[in-house]
């Protein structure tokens, strides 16, 4: 009966463990390596670019960065992405609003007289997944 129990606890364990999956974030084209890449993950439309669902960070080497999102489940989800290039922890705006210093967004998206949608941003994870960003 132990032997039963121990079987039927491993195999739940392994599908929680499989409905979870790593997202690998690499970002390119950044101009320099001053500062650090901040990276906010959002889980939904209605957050997108409000509520950050999870955020990182990554030092800039070669004008490069990575970030890797572990324990996702399964669903839909968007980035945004900025070169923090004075380590303020913010994104800096002109005195217009606009932003002064770079940012992107997942699937490359990009806004018309303003930030991107989130269903140009939008992809889907239901494994281990990697994707690219280019500044």
């Amino acid at each position: 009966m132990t032997k039963i129990i121990t079987i039927t606890m491993l195999f739940i364990f392994s599908l929680m463990s499989a409905q979870n999956a790593k997202l690998t974030v690499s970002i390119s084209g950044l101009k320099n390596n001053t500062g650090t890449v901040k990276v906010g993950l959002y889980n939904s439309e209605g957050t997108f670019l409000k509520t950050i669902y999870k955020s990182l960070s990554s030092e800039i080497k070669n004008n490069t960065a990575t970030v890797t999102f572990e324990n996702l489940p399964a669903g839909e989800y968007a980035i945004s992405s900025y070169h923090d290039e004075n380590n303020n922890g913010k994104l800096d705006k002109n005195m217009m609003g606009i932003p002064s210093e770079d940012y992107a967004a997942s699937n490359n998206a990009k806004g018309f007289m303003g930030p991107p949608a989130y269903k140009d941003a939008k992809f889907s994870v239901s494994k281990d997944s990697k994707i690219e960003i280019v500044f």
